[in-house]
């Protein structure tokens, strides 16, 4: 087993996860820290360090929200349960757990990216525990980065400071962190040259950057992106699209540099890191991607479409109950000037697949509803085609029962405890047919970061269920339910419908 192995930076020690056949090594430097000058600006190369670094535990995570407990909260119920975790704004480490007994393996990489909306999130929660997936003959890797203001603000004394780099340093870390992992992995048994990104939520929409930033070529080779690609068919629906502009986010930097009590970016990289996270707390703004032309060159989910993006392998999907766009609407006239406000001439097709003219208001809208994200994949998928790309889309809906006394439901990011098969952390009264389904996505994660074809053989020999590509002539998935299971089943008329109209309008 590999316990100590030398990076770029100097030698570093391992211990045995609970199989002592994997070694965790956890708070890797990836980066120097970005304090005092170093804030808001691109990361760093990490300075050497003497004698054998013990990386034994989690870094400090990044500065956010503190964890406040609450019983009400679905997220501190699951995952978000220690109120006293460290934080600090020197945050740039990453984790690696390796299944490899020498340096010359080559084996897979995986490298995570959590999700929590850009604000929040680490990766010492405890579903993103490598140790399954490694079991597999993966390399694991799992890259803290910058939040909120600390990784997304803008102003325009950054932008002339650095005009290659004025903004988006979050994205950057994760896109530094990937370039060390790339240099460096070598060292713990992994193939600088089969590496998968992947992430879930903001973790996904933070791969969809990846892939759609011009300045990754080569980086990755294949791409997860779990609930992190939205669109809306209607106005006014959970995430605004569009990219945030440059300038108009140097304008907000500025004023809340005037929120902080000071003029200047000097003055303000002088203040205390929790004074600004407090702050921007009372502040009350979200800090999130920004259009800078330089790792960010549009809407990510648009250069998607566009086919502007790299050409690899990608594995998606949702859970069955996430973020349903529903018409905003309190009378059926209301509903019937906005179908004709997006749908035109085609309105009344529409009207009539809804039933408008039959039913309720409330069952006129419960039909007329749609998951935001099974939309984004299937335009997605589409366009795939449609642009000539063809590039291998692999599309999964997660709909299996949940226990517990909250009757959650297929809750956003309940899925991550299977996909990293780290059921038996929960709370919940996992049963045998969970830690089926769990072992199975597992098995699909891993053949999918190992080759790009999720397809293989289970733990008991015999064959998963096969899992085609997504394609607009067969445009099915995996369903994830009580079992994994290939479902040859057309989208509803009012996706299909939905998804025309999109394509009627480019």
């Amino acid at each position: 087993m590999l316990r100590i192995v030398k990076v770029e930076n100097g030698v570093i020690q391992g211990l045995p996860a609970a199989d002592p056949r994997i070694t965790s090594f956890k708070g890797i430097p990836f980066a120097a820290p970005p304090v005092g000058e170093n804030r808001w600006r691109a990361p760093l190369p990490a300075k050497n360090w003497d004698g054998v670094l013990k990386a034994f535990e989690f870094a400090p995570i990044s500065m956010q929200a503190p964890t406040v407990i609450d019983v009400n909260n679905i997220y501190t119920r699951e995952w978000a349960v220690d109120p006293d975790i460290p934080m600090d704004e020197d945050c740039l480490y990453l984790n690696v757990w390796t299944p490899a007994f020498s340096a010359h393996e080559k084996l897979p990489v995986f490298v995570w990216f959590f999700g929590g909306g850009l604000q929040v999130g680490h990766t010492a929660e405890m579903e993103f525990d490598g140790e399954r997936i490694a079991r597999r003959g993966i390399v694991v890797v799992t890259v803290n980065y910058r939040l909120n203001v600390f990784g997304f603000l803008c102003h325009p004394e950054i932008t002339a400071e650095a005009p290659e780099a004025p903004a988006n340093f979050g994205h950057l870390d994760q896109q530094f962190g990937v370039q060390w992992v790339k240099r460096n992995i070598a060292a713990f048994g992994g193939d600088p040259d089969n590496i998968t990104i992947g992430g879930q939520s903001a973790g996904g929409g933070s791969v969809l950057s990846q892939l759609t930033s011009p300045q990754n070529e080569g980086l990755f080779q294949r791409a997860i992106i779990e609930s992190g690609m939205f669109n809306s068919p209607y106005p006014n629906n959970f995430f605004p699209r569009g990219g945030r502009c440059l300038q108009n986010e140097e304008k907000e930097g500025v004023k809340f540099f005037e929120f902080l009590g000071v003029s200047s970016l000097d003055e303000a990289r002088k203040l205390d890191a929790f004074y600004i996270r407090d702050k921007a707390l009372e502040y009350n703004r979200f800090w999130g991607t920004v259009v800078d032309n330089k790792f960010s060159i549009g809407d990510a989910y648009d250069l998607f479409i566009k086919n502007k993006r790299w050409r690899v392998p990608v594995l998606l999907g949702h859970t069955s109950s996430e973020f349903f766009s529903i018409p905003k609407v309190k009378t059926f006239e209301e509903f019937r000037d906005l179908a004709v406000q997006l749908f035109g001439d085609h309105a009344d097709e529409y009207l009539a697949l809804c039933k408008a003219d039959s039913a309720s208001l409330d069952e006129v809208l419960n039909r007329a509803s749609v998951s935001g994200l099974e939309y984004a994949i299937r335009v997605a998928a589409k366009a795939n085609a449609d642009t000539g790309s063809n590039t291998p889309l692999y599309y999964y809906n997660f709909d299996a029962e949940i226990p517990g006394w909250d009757n959650p439901g297929t809750f956003h990011s309940v899925d991550l405890w299977f996909f990293f098969e780290t059921l038996a952390k929960c709370w919940r009264p996992f049963v045998g047919k969970h830690y089926d389904l769990a072992r199975q996505m597992c098995n699909y994660w891993a053949n999918f970061i190992r080759s790009g074809d999720p397809n293989g053989k289970d733990s008991t020999g015999e064959d998963m269920p096969q899992w085609y590509p997504y394609t607009p002539e067969e445009p099915y998935g995996m369903l994830f339910g009580h079992k994994a299971e290939f479902v040859r089943e057309e989208p509803s008329d009012i996706m299909k419908f939905l998804i025309n109209e999109y394509f009627k309008k480019k």
